[in-house]
């Protein structure tokens, strides 16, 4: 009995522990959303591959300066139907060869010594290409931070705007009780209890609006982390207070100053002006002289020749070295077009960096703006809802009363409603906007 009872006594806990696990699920921060799509986002992992592909065309142009060396060789079955005699090997003394083998072996080995500094030149823009490379996949990992970041904070507001809404739900059912009861004591007519009814039905209608905002939000999150599971996809939500919202805002210039020197798609657009620099300098070496050395040896066998395979290859090995030396005359303008065209990309290149530059300068602008603007509103939007509070309750007590109609009284609870919403948006706007800023800044984002 002891034993049965220590049995149902296990499985009892084991149940529990399901039940505190299935409860206990994973809720993601701002970091934990920022750090998955860092390792798991497909666009930064296509822009690391980019990386890696730069990287080959580098490794590329080093090699290219060490001298290439190749071997071969050919090897061919003859034949040959009347054979003059004397001119074919006598098998056995007695017969001439109509089928017979030749083979030959050789190496070559070529080294560009000097074409213009092209090769040196092609190494150093491959280098840069590796370091904008690595700079626009940084760039789209800002990009989908402050992507995250957006989404993070709606959900946040939504969740507290569900919060409200269903505490004005409770005010409706309040409203709604209180007017039939004054209904059945011939206090209220039927057509105010209706309005009564509507206004709860209202407020039911927002919260299931809200919550599906809520779910769209979660769903574009997930899909910016490549999160395919159906498991939950809980939010944790962090305390937000009023002071994070009215903090300091960081200033315009210092914002854009610090930002032209860290962000990198301004870091990619200097970096391309100076790769333009150095193709330049690779075309205007196609009207430069190349010289190279060059050396090989040659051999060949035939089954023609009385002598040994061994002792032919002695005897018919053939070694070179030399110099060659190509000087460009007429090229059909070819180096010429290349030149221009380079200093065409040279002020593509300065055109785009001040383009970066503008857009860059635009974004901040409109982020310190939004900002300044959702704080004022913020203010502005703490007197309203203490206000309307204030109203709505002088009202409530005054249509208890008999004092105050209904009509009266579902525009009170409209404008609180409005009211606490307009706060609601402006602190979170504020505190988006804020630390957008700061990741500007500091290019670090943050809670």
């Amino acid at each position: 009995m002891k034993e049965k009872r220590l049995r149902q006594f296990a499985l009892l806990a084991l149940l529990c522990c399901g039940m505190l696990h299935c409860s206990a699920q994973k809720q993601w921060t701002l970091e934990d959303c920022i750090h998955y799509a860092l390792e798991n986002n497909i666009k930064i992992k296509k822009s690391s591959l980019q990386k890696l592909s730069a990287q080959e065309d580098m490794w590329q142009s080093k090699a290219a300066l060490l001298p290439s060396l190749n071997f071969n060789t050919s090897h061919n079955i003859a034949y040959r139907p009347w054979p003059e005699s004397g001119h074919s090997t006598i098998a056995n003394g007695s017969s001439v060869d109509k089928v017979y083998y030749n083979g030959s072996y050789n190496v070559n080995a070529n080294w560009t010594v000097w074409n213009g500094n092209r090769n040196k030149n092609t190494i150093k823009a491959n280098q840069l290409a590796v370091q904008q490379a690595a700079l626009d996949s940084a760039t789209t990992a800002n990009t989908i931070q402050e992507q995250i970041a957006q989404l993070y904070v709606q959900i946040l507001y939504s969740a507290e705007a569900i919060n409200v809404n269903r505490q004005s739900l409770e005010t409706s059912k309040l409203n709604e009780d209180r007017g039939q009861s004054m209904f059945r004591v011939g206090k209220m007519s039927k057509a105010d209890v209706a309005q009564l009814t509507a206004q709860r039905a209202q407020d039911e209608y927002n919260i299931v609006a809200a919550e599906s905002n809520l779910r769209n939000y979660k769903r574009q999150l997930k899909q910016l982390l490549q999160i395919t599971s159906d498991e939950p996809f809980e939010v944790a939500i962090p305390t937000t207070t009023d002071e994070m919202a009215l903090q300091e805002i960081p200033s315009l210039n210092d914002v854009y100053t610090k930002a032209l020197e860290l962000r990198p798609e301004i870091k990619s657009a200097q970096l391309a002006i100076e790769s333009s620099n150095v193709n330049i300098k690779i075309a205007k070496g196609q009207q430069l002289p190349t010289i190279g050395l060059a050396a090989g040896f040659v051999t060949n066998t035939t089954s023609i020749n009385s002598k040994s395979w061994g002792t032919q290859l002695k005897t018919n090995f053939d070694a070179s070295a030399g110099v060659t030396v190509s000087v460009p005359i007429f090229d059909n303008r070819a180096a010429k077009t290349a030149i221009n065209k380079a200093r065409l990309s040279y002020q593509t290149s300065l055109l785009d960096l001040k383009d970066k530059e503008t857009t860059l300068y635009a974004t901040i602008e409109n982020y310190w703006l939004e900002a300044v603007n959702n704080q004022n509103k913020l203010k502005a939007a703490m007197v309203s809802v203490a206000g309307q509070t204030e109203s709505y309750e002088l009202l409530s007590e005054q249509f208890r009363l008999g004092l105050k109609n209904i009509v009266e009284l579902m525009t009170g609870k409209t404008h609180l409603l409005t009211a606490q919403q307009n706060e609601l948006q402006s602190k979170y706007l504020a505190i988006l906007n804020i630390n957008l800023l700061k990741f500007y800044q500091s290019g670090i984002l943050k809670n």
